[in-house]
């Protein structure tokens, strides 16, 4: 028996197990003409077999046959028929060890195996230590091993002893990267790392406990408040290169680790370890804190905004009535002088009888303060907000380490003001651009222009933070962009790259693209040929797309549905487990060993994909407290595991049968779903008028082709959806298979046209009011005299060409996963309209886009597939409605991460649903063939595997045993 058990069962079976797929016997079993040789050398047809069973067993898994091993038949018969004897003959060989040692010495001599002994043994070891500190995962270490001992023509040694060897190494992996750690911190520090532990917060909170309940505030309380935790860490001296060398997965399981122990616990642990988890939790900290604050204080400043222009709606609200009446005798005045002057009666004794001039000189008045009043901009009511700022923006400016680019050394020099208190004489506005509103509002003259010129420059800088010139030295979200993106040499080497590395090249493709497609439009333009629309006198119009769901495939749909079983929720789980383990994903976040508490662990992600909570689950279920649940959560349950298992299920639901008919997984789609929240959601950024005054937040979900819901993220429901939608794409393997991609009109840009395009993407949003979109092309004075209304401007080729090494090179860095490419995308729109290369992106994205609208137009079967993609993820979301059944669906967690831990276990939850929905219906279909009930394949597409009525979801969560 090992130590400690790494891998699981379905993990050791993977690693261990003979081959039984027809594509791995290919693949690992089909024998060369030598080995033919050397197996016909041997007497009788139960020493051939067995001799070739051996060298197969050998060259995969590359183990030794064990004695009354169970040779599955697919095996036997693949290789009986290669060398031409029957696969029974094969019944006795390993029960007769005498053949089998002496075909292992043969083997041996023939093609070079040996045995895992002496120095050979010793330099694996020595290579498995180092690989131990670059593993990801228990199961990666002794999938690296095995693979090792292949190209070195070692034979595994045993199981349990390769489970031990990786152990070992793993545990001393730990201590290397913990002892490297700790050894860079010296005394003093490590004793400010230790005080963590041992000084309290208001007397009951322990400072390390403190330090880490962080999350992005939206007041000026909130944001001193993470001030106090910033500057704490920054008196922890921290070597800069802290974590040098150590590999980035190992400093994020540290970090894990820290955020999930309490003092008492860390306190208990060895010296190293617990300075290393310290240290790293410490720089970590420190780091995100500096995020959150640039985040709160981009939320302050949008309170300001709006509440300033709550401030100039109520103010013309409260005009209305004056401007009714002042209108009114206007128009009273105005018809009795025109009646003067058809009676030709002299103008004053009209206006004395129609008012009086006294009156007038009133309406005059009054109509010029309405004047006034109404085109009254927000930015002369944000001075409001400036007592906001002045409690935490000199500290904040003080405490963050900002840096610049040359453009933004104007601002700099205000922050410099700001942040040292210098005489309100100095308060440069070299910052502010010519054409800004803030020009005509920054008056030095006026009594609150020092005020209003301090709110200016925290306006800037929450623009400046956004698009990346300024940023913070050691950041996660607000890094220098530049230093972020790939180096040129690298571009070249990233194969998700489609365009050419020449712009002239890539410009002079889409010039042909284009005047085909034009030539094209127009032509269907004249013929009246459009599918589902027309284009009259320069105006588009387009028809709603009808529905092609045959009238048949209801019934049999019904059908289907009618013959799936009752199932209870608990049992779903248990079978989608049993068939796909998903659970192997959630290891132990100290040890990596997989979680021996299935039921356990279910009980966790039911309550997560619920919405119900730990504590309701623990009333709910038949097996485990609520303590026994809380203490899997904090030690098995993470993003990157729930990220695993739902890759797991994805990837085992698109290869049922059933799913086949849906689609092959190149097609997907993308939309946000609201939830509610139950916290103040207007100071959280949380209210969007579409969703009405309800604050929530939005899960941003990709489903594929075949129903799975592959990628979900939790997104502020304020926030354009757009940029959102290569996340889904590329930080997950199931997106990168996909090659056309579905959107709303709230997914599309420009900037994702021009970036989903270079990374070979053919992305398909349905453009709510597409008439009014213009094309661009690169010579509209050559434009076919048919859509010469549609033309909206020419493209700026020369832009694309200066700027085409910099777009190349963020769109490598989106795909070789550095930034998250929402991130990326979302600096490119703050960029000021001027900076070249979001334009460059801009017009990259017109090309695009012209050429997709062209498509769209003439092209009806693009529509269609747009329409079921978008209608399946409109199901989707039903579906989950139905889910979220704790809490009256409202999203209550106080974290970002809990919010985000409820959104991926419910998309979590849904994926399992739909595998088991999905096998089932195959059972379905294949129980109604049996029985001569016709199933066309032409109807089976139109059935959805996302029904829950047969599914009971609510009551008490017994488990059954198996």
């Amino acid at each position: 028996m090992p130590r400690r058990r790494i891998l699981s069962d379905r993990q050791h079976a993977v690693l261990f197990d003979l081959p039984t797929d027809q594509a791995d016997l290919l693949q690992h079993y089909t024998l060369a003409d030598d080995d033919i040789e050397h197996i016909r050398a041997r007497r009788g047809a139960q020493n051939k077999l067995g001799f070739a069973l051996q060298l197969c067993a050998f060259r995969y898994p590359g183990r030794l046959l064990t004695a009354g091993e169970v040779i599955p038949r697919q095996v036997s018969e693949f290789i009986a028929a290669q060398i031409g004897v029957k696969s029974d003959d094969l019944i006795r060989y390993a029960e007769i060890d005498v053949t089998r040692r002496r075909h292992l010495v043969e083997l041996r001599r023939i093609y070079g195996y040996k045995n895992f002994s002496g120095r050979g043994a010793s330099i694996l070891k020595e290579w498995l230590a180092e690989e131990a500190i670059i593993a990801r995962s228990n199961e990666d270490l002794a999938h690296r091993f095995i693979q090792k001992c292949r190209e070195t023509m070692t034979i595994l040694p045993g199981p349990t002893v390769i489970e031990r060897l990786c152990a070992e190494a793993l545990v001393a992996g730990e201590r290397r990267i913990e002892t490297l750690i700790a050894g860079r911190l010296g005394s003093p520090v490590g004793e400010q790392l230790d005080a963590l532990l041992t000084s309290f917060v208001d007397e009951r909170l322990s400072r390390f406990v403190w330090l880490r309940q962080f999350e992005v505030g939206n007041n000026s309380a909130d944001m001193n408040k993470l001030q106090d935790r910033l500057e704490y860490l920054e008196g922890i001296s921290l070597p800069p290169d802290i974590l040098a060398d150590v590999p980035p997965h190992r400093a994020a399981r540290l970090r894990r680790q820290g955020e999930r122990y309490f003092a008492d616990g860390l306190r208990d642990i060895s010296s190293d370890r617990r300075l290393a988890i310290l240290a790293v939790c410490a720089s970590e900290w420190r780091a995100a804190i500096a995020d959150a604050i640039i985040e709160t204080h981009d939320r302050i400043v949008g309170k300001t905004w709006r509440d300033a222009k709550r401030i100039c709606d109520a103010r013309v609200a409260d005009a209305k009535t004056s401007l009714h009446q002042t209108l009114k005798a206007f128009s009273e005045l105005g018809g009795a002088l025109l009646e003067a002057r058809e009676d030709r009666v002299p103008l004053d004794d009209a206006v004395e009888s129609a008012c009086g001039w006294s009156d007038l000189e009133g309406f005059v008045q009054n109509a010029a303060q309405l004047t006034k009043t109404m085109a009254r901009d927000p930015l002369e009511h944000v001075v409001q907000g400036f007592h906001r700022f002045r409690r935490y923006a000199p500290r904040m400016l003080r405490a963050l380490d900002i840096r610049a680019a040359a453009v933004a050394a104007p601002l700099m020099e205000a922050i410099d003001v700001v942040r040292n208190g210098t005489p309100s004489a100095d308060q440069p506005t070299a910052f502010v651009r010519r054409n800004s509103k803030w020009q005509r509002h920054l008056r030095p003259d006026d009594e609150d222009y020092h005020r209003l010129w301090e709110v200016a420059v925290m306006f800037h800088v929450r623009d400046a933070f956004r698009s990346g010139d300024i940023w913070l030295a050691d950041s996660r979200r607000y890094a220098d962009l530049k230093q972020t993106l790939v180096p040129l040499a690298a571009v070249r080497t990233t194969p998700e790259l489609k365009v050419p590395f020449e712009p002239e090249q890539w410009l002079e493709d889409r010039q042909i693209l284009m005047a085909d497609g034009l030539h094209r439009l127009a032509a269907a333009a004249r013929k009246g040929a459009i599918p589902g629309g027309t284009i009259e006198n320069g105006e588009l119009k387009v028809d709603r797309l009808t529905s092609a769901v045959p009238t048949e495939a209801e019934e049999v749909v019904s059908d289907l549905y009618q013959r799936l079983p009752d199932a209870r929720i608990t049992d779903i789980l248990l079978d989608v487990n049993a068939a796909v383990g998903f659970t192997d994903a959630f290891t132990n976040l100290r040890t990596g060993a997989p979680c021996h508490d299935e039921i356990g662990l279910l009980n966790v992600l039911l309550a997560e994909g619920l919405n119900l909570g730990l504590s309701k689950m623990a009333d709910a279920t038949n097996t485990h407290d609520y303590f026994a649940l809380s203490r899997l959560s904090r030690w098995h349950v993470e993003s990157d595991a729930i990220n695993r298992a739902l890759h797991a299920v994805i990837i085992a639901q698109s290869e049922l049968p059933m799913a086949q008919f849906w689609g092959l997984g190149q097609t997907a789609s993308s939309d946000g779903q609201f939830f509610p929240s139950a916290r103040q959601g207007e100071a959280m950024n949380l209210i969007n008028a579409k969703y009405g005054t309800a604050p929530g937040l939005k899960a941003y979900t990709h489903v594929s082709d075949q129903f799975g819901p592959f990628a979900t993220q939790t997104i502020p429901a304020t926030v354009n959806e757009a940029p959102y939608i290569l996340d889904g794409l590329l930080m997950n393997e199931t997106g990168k298979r996909v090659r056309e991609q579905y959107a709303d009109t709230g997914g599309f840009t420009d900037h994702v046209f021009g970036m989903t395009s270079l990374l070979g993407y053919r992305f398909v949003p349905r453009i709510r009011d597409l008439p009014s979109k213009r094309l661009h092309v690169f010579d509209p004075s050559n434009a076919p005299i048919a859509l010469k209304g549609l033309i909206g401007g020419k493209i700026r080729t020369d832009t694309i060409t200066t700027n085409w090494p910099d777009i190349l090179r963020s769109a490598a860095t989106m795909a070789a996963g550095i930034m998250p490419p929402s991130q990326l995308l979302r600096k490119f729109a703050s960029y000021p309209r001027q900076h070249d290369l979001a334009v460059a992106l801009r017009e990259i994205g017109r090309i695009e886009r012209t050429l997709f609208i062209i498509d769209w137009l003439l092209d009806a079967d693009m529509q269609r597939r747009a329409q079921i993609g978008l209608n399946k993820t409109e199901a989707h979301h039903a579906l989950k409605n139905a889910l979220r059944i704790g809490r009256q669906g409202e999203i209550r967690d106080r974290t970002a991460e809990g919010r985000h831990y409820r959104m991926a276990g419910l998309n979590l939850l849904a994926a399992i649903i739909i595998y088991w929905n999905t096998d089932q219906l195959g059972k379905a279909v294949l129980q109604r063939q049996q029985e001569g009930l016709d199933c066309p394949a032409d109807l089976l597409p139109h059935i959805s595997p996302l029904g829950w009525a047969h599914i009971l979801l609510t009551g008490e969560y017994r488990w059954s045993k198996r």
